[in-house]
């Protein structure tokens, strides 16, 4: 996902014209290609955010991100919460999960 797609690269891949691949991609995914990129992108943030400890400019950059802030609002407005706020919630969460099979 780090990689910087252009639709007009892509659509010269595919043989057909940008309209005709966005058209195309928006059909066979039922959204604009764009959006789904960036859906797909803050999902693998978040699972880079919460199962490693890796800094939030890091997972920024491994999905597709050059601007930790540019990404850090885009993550909030599709999960709700910051990064920093995110991976420390599924930390707790790990830590409930542990802490009641430890005492089960």
């Amino acid at each position: 996902p780090e990689r910087a797609w252009e639709l007009a690269d892509l659509a010269r891949q595919a043989g057909l014209s940008r309209s005709a691949f966005a058209a195309r991609a928006t059909a066979l995914l039922g959204e604009p290609l764009g959006h789904h990129l960036r859906r797909l992108r803050l999902s693998r943030a978040a699972v880079l955010l919460g199962e490693t400890t890796l800094p939030v400019k890091v997972v920024a950059a491994r999905v597709g991100y050059d601007s930790e802030p540019a990404f850090a609002r885009a993550f909030a407005r599709a999960h709700g919460v910051s990064p920093v706020a995110y991976r420390q919630a599924r930390r707790r969460e790990e830590g409930a999960l542990e802490a009641g099979r430890a005492g089960g």
